[in-house]
C-alpha cells in the first residue's frame, strides 16, 4: 500500500509528509520524529486547563506540515484534495474511528465540522436558544451520554492526529421556513456561533463528566472555518465570520471545479459539481446529494440497487479528482456525513476514493484539511493565485504551466 509522497508536501519541503504520519521515514526523520514525540509528551503532561477544564492548551497541534512556501516560478500547481465531515458525532456505528484510521493509513488530513449540540446532553437542551426557534429545538437529535463520550474521545484523537476541527453550528435548521438558517441575520449567526463555542468549551459543566480528558485545544482560537446546515445562509454568516477572524467558509453549493476566490475577505470553498457517471448532468460532491439523485432522498432504498450505486458514487469522486488533476489542478472538495444510508454504500465509496487518490503514483497529490489548504493559498504570490483562478473547468493553459505561471 502506497502512502502519498513525502516530497514537498503542501510545497513545504522534504519531511513535511512525515509530520502527517506518512510511512517510509529515513533514520534522520525517525530521530526528528522521536524528538518531536518527546516534546509532545512533555507538553501534554502539563496542559493548561481553560475555563471549567473542558478544553486545555496542549501547545502547538502535532502532526502538522512545515510552514508553507511559495511555488517556484513556473511550477505546476499541486493537486489538493479535502475530505470533510459534517456533524462529526460518533453514534455507535464506528464511522468516526474508521475514517480516522483510514486517514492515518494514507497520510491524509481531514476537516471535521463538529456540531456543538453533539456535546450537550438532552437533559440540558434548555441551554440552547436557536434563532427563530423555540428554546431547546433541534432538527437533529441530541446524543446519549455514551455517544457524547465517544464523540469527545474521537474529536480529541482527530486533533492530536493532525486533523482540523471546524464547526457545523448546532440545530441544523434547513428549508424555506422562517426557522431556517437561510433567514438568519448576522446577529443571529453570532448567537449561534457563541452557543456552539460554549457547548464545546463547557461540556464538562453541562454533562457532569469527570472521568474524561479535556479537548486538547483552545477552540476559540482553533476555529477558523465552517460549513452551514444544508449549505444555506452563507451571505449573512460571512460578515460575522469576518469579524471573528475566520479564514474560510465551505458553505457554497454547486461551485465549479476551479481555483477558489474570496467573498467578503474570506476564502470561499464550495462543494463542487462533478461528473456523474451514467448521466448527462453533474452532481454535487457530497454523499447526500449523490443519494438524492440515486434514491430520491430515501436512505433505505431496495438493497438490490446498492452495488451499482456504490460503484457510481465511487466513480463520481474519482472522475472529479481526475478531471481536476489532469487539467486545471483546482482543489477537489468532498463532503460527507457519518451515516449508514442505503446500507453504508456512501461510506464505502468515500473509503474507495481515499484509497484511490492516496495511491496516485505522483508526488504532487496531497490530502489536506481546509485549514492546511488555506495556509498554502495565503502563502502564494497573489498574482499566481489570480492566474490559477482564471483557468476554466477541464482546461489547462495551452502554453503549459511553466510558461503560464512564469509570466505571472
Amino acid at each position: 500500500m502506497r502512502a502519498i509522497s513525502r516530497r514537498n508536501l503542501l510545497g513545504m519541503g522534504v519531511g513535511a509528509a512525515a509530520a502527517l504520519g506518512v510511512a517510509g521515514c529515513s533514520s534522520s526523520d525517525s530521530d526528528a520524529g522521536a524528538d518531536k514525540q518527546k516534546v509532545k509528551n512533555s507538553v501534554q503532561a502539563r496542559p493548561k486547563l481553560i475555563g471549567d477544564g473542558s478544553t486545555a492548551n496542549y501547545g502547538a497541534q502535532p502532526n502538522q506540515p512545515k510552514a508553507p512556501e511559495r511555488m517556484e516560478p513556473g511550477q505546476t500547481p499541486p493537486q489538493f484534495v479535502v475530505f470533510s465531515w459534517d456533524g462529526a458525532g460518533e453514534v455507535g456505528n464506528g464511522l468516526f474511528p474508521r475514517f480516522l484510521q483510514l486517514a492515518k493509513d494514507h497520510g491524509a488530513a481531514m476537516t471535521f465540522f463538529l456540531s456543538g449540540l453533539y456535546l450537550l446532553p438532552e437533559s440540558q437542551r434548555h441551554l440552547y436558544e436557536p434563532p427563530n426557534n423555540r428554546r431547546g429545538a433541534s432538527a437533529i437529535g441530541y446524543l446519549s451520554d455514551d455517544h457524547i463520550k465517544e464523540t469527545l474521545k474521537y474529536v480529541r484523537q482527530a486533533w492530536l492526529d493532525g486533523h482540523e476541527i471546524g464547526t457545523h453550528f448546532n440545530g441544523h435548521f434547513c428549508g424555506e421556513a422562517p426557522t431556517s438558517v437561510k433567514h438568519w441575520s448576522p446577529r443571529q449567526w453570532q448567537s449561534e456561533i457563541e452557543q456552539a463555542m460554549d457547548f464545546v468549551t463547557k461540556w464538562r459543566t453541562n454533562t457532569g463528566f469527570t472521568d474524561l480528558d479535556p479537548l486538547p485545544f483552545d477552540y476559540r482560537k482553533e476555529l477558523v472555518g465552517s460549513r452551514t446546515p444544508c449549505l444555506l445562509g452563507q451571505e449573512n454568516l460571512l460578515p460575522t465570520a469576518r469579524e471573528l477572524g475566520w479564514r474560510y467558509d465551505a458553505s457554497s453549493p454547486g461551485g465549479l471545479q476551479m481555483w477558489p476566490k474570496k467573498k467578503m475577505g474570506i476564502w470561499d470553498f464550495p462543494l463542487q459539481q462533478i461528473p456523474f457517471p451514467g448521466h448527462s448532468f453533474e452532481v454535487l460532491s457530497m454523499d447526500y446529494n449523490i443519494l438524492a439523485n440515486q434514491s430520491k432522498n430515501s436512505t433505505k432504498a431496495p438493497p438490490a440497487n446498492y452495488p451499482g450505486w456504490r460503484r457510481q458514487a465511487t466513480d463520481a469522486y474519482i472522475s472529479g479528482f481526475r478531471r481536476a488533476y489532469e487539467t486545471n489542478r483546482a482543489p477537489f472538495f468532498i463532503g460527507n456525513h457519518f451515516e449508514q444510508w442505503n446500507g453504508g454504500i456512501y461510506m464505502d465509496a468515500v473509503e474507495d476514493a481515499v484509497k484511490h487518490i492516496a495511491n496516485e503514483q505522483n508526488s504532487d497529490v496531497h490530502l489536506v484539511s481546509f485549514r492546511q489548504f488555506t495556509d498554502w493559498l495565503d502563502a502564494q504570490d497573489p498574482e499566481v493565485v489570480r492566474k490559477l483562478q482564471q483557468v476554466p473547468v477541464g482546461r489547462r493553459p495551452h502554453e503549459g504551466w511553466k510558461a503560464y505561471l512564469t509570466a505571472a
